[in-house]
């Protein structure tokens, strides 16, 4: 609100202090009146073009790469995908002032007064439709580091709730201190986890193989390794701990040093020989006994419980970041300089995901997060899906630049494909077996906004049937320009779609709704195929009115 009350008018200042009233006590308030509004917030709805030079595979496509404004994709998915995704990971600017944010196709820089403002007006309309697409067992994950984690986490909690906090974790992203740094020298980044709802569950991570190792003994009961008998307690300390122990073997007392005396009760003691938990080594001859702690005992067998601290050992670096993007896609490292490395994306999927799930990543980057779930896929012959979505990133400066198509949607491609890394080696593609990847391939889509005035006019056949592929089948195939119906199988029967109504279209219509028991169709003209098929096991819905609908045309986050 401005200083001067004199220039507003008795409405204006009625409506600011009803808004001033209704916000929460306590929280984050940042200037969204005063800033310039955002270009990509309009009244335009969103259709997608597919473009098949740029896509990968055969169709069906069960992934999608969308070049695009994310807040155009995050609008048309709420459209086709809303309570859909299980997953959701995203590396947005970090608003550093070094040419990081691009706000209406300009960066901001350091001096900017507003740069908290757009960038928190910037995240909010995005997490917000973000929010709609996530499935009520969904997760999001956010990194972030120091220029706006305060903010950011505040941001959170106003979208998600602060009840749906579950963790800060802590990524070491360097394995070495900057010695010329002038004050102290950063060595993380932060990933902020937020759940939809109070009914997510985390799985386990995998147990590393040294602990397994551990666990070298076994006997009737099981396998087991070995831990000590005593305690780092004096015999003054717990006299109660101090007594003597029959070697079952040799009839001998055994008694530990005074220093260092029994972990156990007489009682306790005697409940582990009764269940044989003490171990008098190999040939049951040891002088000291051991305490047997089988694997079948851990509360987490199969795993081990995540934690927040991530080290680069266990998930890489920067450096190997860019190591992986460089012995992919060489000739493009220059454009993309802040990869994550895969392994870090790959301990988010391993927590939030179950091998059918939908992962989706809006600020794609370089391609890291498709590139996880193809490799997990191979890993645990899970059928994850991926959409990623990027912008081309073009400036006045850099007209030509496509970070979508150059370096996100051909370093995927490379990994599918199989590439030819830095020393000249060929490694093979993740989509070598489809019997593990479960169909890696994904569909180049680009994002077009159309003016709500002339949907009518201007939405393109190919461009319906997208959408119709996407909200009832999850995939996506060609639109077929000779065929007179297009048909998609879905879990409820057949869906249809009528780009042109004609006495031919009847036949087919009809023996489709024959053949699926039950059927959607699509069509400008609704009513007419209605009056010529009077079938209760078919439906008729008006394009491009459904799409408008569902859509919610001109709705505002």
């Amino acid at each position: 609100m401005a200083d001067h009350y004199d220039d507003y008018t008795r409405e204006e200042l009625i409506r600011l202090l009803r808004e001033r009233d209704r916000k929460p006590k306590f929280g984050l308030v940042w200037e969204r009146d005063e800033i310039e509004h955002e270009k990509a917030i309009n009244d335009d709805f969103v259709a997608l073009d597919f473009d098949a030079g740029l896509s990968c595979g055969a169709a069906p496509f069960r992934n999608l790469i969308i070049e695009g404004d994310n807040f155009d994709a995050l609008r048309f998915l709420r459209m086709t995908h809303a309570g859909k995704v299980k997953c959701i990971y995203i590396d947005p600017p970090y608003n550093t002032g070094n040419r990081d944010f691009i706000y209406n196709d300009r960066f901001i820089d350091k001096e900017d007064a507003y740069k908290h403002s757009k960038w928190l007006e910037f995240m909010y309309r995005r997490l917000e439709l973000a929010k709609e697409l996530l499935a009520e067992d969904g997760v999001i994950f956010v990194s972030i580091d120091d220029n706006e984690v305060f903010n950011l986490g505040l941001l959170m909690n106003r979208v998600f709730g602060e009840n749906n906090f579950i963790a800060d974790c802590i990524w070491q992203k360097r394995y070495s201190s900057s010695n010329d740094h002038k004050t102290i020298a950063p060595m993380h980044e932060y990933i902020l986890v937020y759940q939809a709802s109070g009914v997510w569950n985390r799985n386990l991570l995998p147990r590393e193989k040294d602990k397994d190792r551990q666990y070298r003994f076994q006997d009737d009961f099981g396998i087991f390794r070995i831990s000590d008998y005593t305690c780092n307690k004096s015999a003054e300390e717990r006299p109660n701990l101090y007594y003597p122990i029959i070697q079952p073997n040799t009839n001998q007392e055994v008694w530990p040093k005074k220093t260092r005396i029994w972990a156990y009760s007489k009682e306790e003691h005697q409940r582990h020989v009764q269940e044989c938990l003490i171990y008098w080594g190999k040939d049951g001859l040891a002088a000291t006994p051991s305490f047997k702690r089988y694997k079948r005992s851990l509360k987490n067998a199969d795993g081990i419980v995540p934690n927040t601290w991530w080290a680069f050992e266990e998930v890489g670096h920067t450096d190997t970041a860019k190591k992986e993007l460089l012995d992919i896609l060489s000739e493009h490292t220059t454009t993309f300089s802040t990869p994550k490395p895969v392994r870090l994306i790959e301990r988010i999927l391993r927590i939030a995901t179950k091998p059918g799930d939908l992962v989706l990543d809006f600020f794609a980057g370089s391609g890291t997060t498709a590139h996880a779930v193809l490799k997990l896929n191979q890993e645990d012959g899970g059928n994850r899906r991926f959409i990623l979505v990027s912008n081309t990133e073009a400036t006045a400066d850099a007209p030509d630049k496509n970070l979508c198509r150059d370096v996100c949607a051909e370093r995927v491609r490379r990994v599918i494909t199989g590439y030819r890394n830095k020393k000249g080696e060929w490694v093979e593609g993740l989509g070598g077996d489809l019997l593990k990847t479960r169909g890696a391939s994904f569909a180049y889509l680009r994002a077009r906004r159309i003016p709500a005035e002339t949907i009518l006019s201007q939405i393109e056949h190919e461009q319906v049937w997208t959408a119709l592929q996407l909200i009832h089948t999850e995939t996506l195939a060609p639109f077929d320009a000779a065929a007179l119906v297009q048909r998609a199988e879905t879990e409820n029967g057949a869906m249809l779609y009528v780009p042109k109504v004609a006495e031919a279209v009847i036949e087919i219509l009809e023996q489709a709704i024959h053949d699926a028991g039950t059927a959607v169709i699509y069509s400008w003209q609704p009513g007419w195929l209605n009056q010529q098929i009077e079938d209760e096991r078919a439906s008729f819905q008006a394009i491009p009115q459904f799409l408008v609908n569902r859509f919610n045309l001109g709705a505002r986050t």
